[in-house]
């Protein structure tokens, strides 16, 4: 780390970042936002990193999720406490189901730009740059929308505040409660068989917490059972915006990524050699690396050992994405390759972009069921490699969308024009997120047995 400079990425190649018109317009912009107030603090980027490492070792369980793009249009207090409803209503079932504590990471404050598989798009013979995110363009389709505007950045930086914000008042200030259980279901499921569900789930857990009031154990004296840990975080892409928000923590010394707790590194963009790699290596921040097809055993060692050259527990998140017809094919090589090296990594599953298709009606969707497949056959590889399939990151909303086809709801390709409002891929519902949870907690459960039967045999 010692030739390792806060710019030290400009001098590597880079890719999926825009070019703007004007250079002098973008170093102002960017020069305002390295004197914002930071969004997170090397504090909670260093308490993440101790609960992650409660993960690397079997104890914990890791559930990132959120929208695929945040989007400025749809940036509003309802969607963003309903959001944090699912996660918490997710997280409840898979604690309940596991025994272990969740991790709460959100896919939010800041995840506003995504790499393009096209630079261009070309509609009835008219061909303009694509879209590329709200903070760097915009999406409707003329010359004038799509040309990147830095000035985007400071609105970008406002919402991910008030996000952020408002996110801290739900965790602390008595809405994450357990005992106020029963007011975190979103009003559109309550008919769903997800629903019924957790409504049980929540009955139990009232019993639960009604003996421990009896004992003198309640959230009046006990701040756990109603506050949570809820981080956040987002792609580490657009490099120019997250040196700006790159601080050096006054205590230690440390450079710190301020816009997020966690980053991650794409599929396109974790390149030895390229600069979102090289920034990344550089920051106390974790990091993940989202593991595609493309990916090679070797290079996935060196990528670790580059981020990540002290082996330090709950720096790395390995984040698979292959499709359900493929993990079987890609992923037993890169886990026997982590565990021959003996690498300390969370191995987390993204069921969501190696799952996309291009439904009948035109319309880009995930079918539910390729979902459900490739979590579970994620598991069974784990189980059968003995290692510990700890995380689940997904594209999701707590918004009544249709835009993923089937789940309990039967959403069919005629019903996605319905309610699809992503503005990138298609983000599971809050009906589909839940069932996903349930569908899945015994796998977690068996999965989580298995590490720990595994670990007390190595010791």
């Amino acid at each position: 780390m010692k030739n390792w400079k806060i710019n030290s990425w400009r001098n590597y190649p880079v890719k999926h970042i825009p070019e703007y018109p004007d250079q002098k317009d973008l170093d102002d912009v960017l020069s305002k936002i390295k004197n914002f107030p930071p969004l997170v603090f090397a504090g909670e980027t260093r308490h993440l990193k101790e609960q992650l490492a409660d993960v690397v070792d079997g104890k914990a369980f890791l559930l990132q999720g959120g929208d695929c793009a945040e989007s400025f249009a749809e940036f509003h207090p309802d969607n963003i406490r309903d959001t944090f409803k699912l996660i918490l209503q997710m997280s409840l079932v898979l604690t309940y189901s596991a025994s272990l504590p969740v991790i709460k990471l959100g896919r939010i404050a800041g995840q506003f730009s995504k790499p393009r598989s096209s630079p261009v798009e070309n509609i009835d013979g008219v061909e303009l740059p694509s879209y590329l995110g709200d903070n760097i363009n915009g999406m409707e389709f003329n010359k004038k929308s799509r040309v990147p505007d830095p000035k985007r950045l400071f609105k970008a930086y406002s919402q991910s505040a008030s996000t952020l914000n408002l996110i801290r008042a739900f965790s602390h200030g008595g809405f994450a409660d357990l005992k106020k259980v029963h007011t975190w279901n979103l009003g559109f499921i309550k008919n769903s068989p997800a629903a019924k569900k957790f409504k049980d789930l929540e009955d139990r857990i009232a019993d639960a917490l009604a003996f421990m009031d009896a004992c003198g154990i309640n959230s009046d004296f006990n701040r756990r059972l109603k506050t949570v840990n809820f981080w956040t975080s987002h792609e580490a892409l657009l490099l120019p915006f997250e040196q700006a928000m790159t601080r050096v923590d006054s205590t230690t010394g440390e450079y710190h990524d301020t816009s997020a707790h966690f980053v991650w590194i794409g599929d396109r963009t974790r390149q030895l050699d390229g600069g979102h790699v090289e920034f990344c290596k550089g920051i106390e921040n974790p990091i993940g690396i989202k593991c595609g097809p493309t990916l090679k055993a070797e290079d996935l060692i060196n990528l670790c050992n580059k981020i990540n050259p002290k082996n330090e527990k709950g720096k790395i998140t390995l984040i698979s994405r292959f499709g359900h017809e493929n993990v079987s094919k890609f992923l037993p090589k890169l886990i026997r390759a982590i565990k021959k090296e003996g690498l300390n990594v969370i191995w987390s599953c993204d069921p969501c972009h190696g799952n996309t298709i291009k439904a009948t009606t035109g319309y880009k969707t995930r079918p539910f069921n390729s979902v459900v497949k490739e979590v579970k056959n994620v598991f069974e590889c784990h189980q059968s490699e003995g290692s510990y399939a700890g995380g689940l990151h997904i594209e999701m909303t707590g918004q009544d969308v249709t835009e993923c086809t089937g789940g309990a709801q039967k959403i069919s390709d005629q019903d996605l024009s319905s309610r699809y409002h992503t503005h990138c891929d298609p983000r599971l519902n809050a009906n589909q997120a839940l069932e996903l949870a349930f569908l899945i907690s015994d796998e977690i459960k068996k999965n989580a047995a298995y590490s720990k039967k595994n670990i007390k045999a190595a010791s």
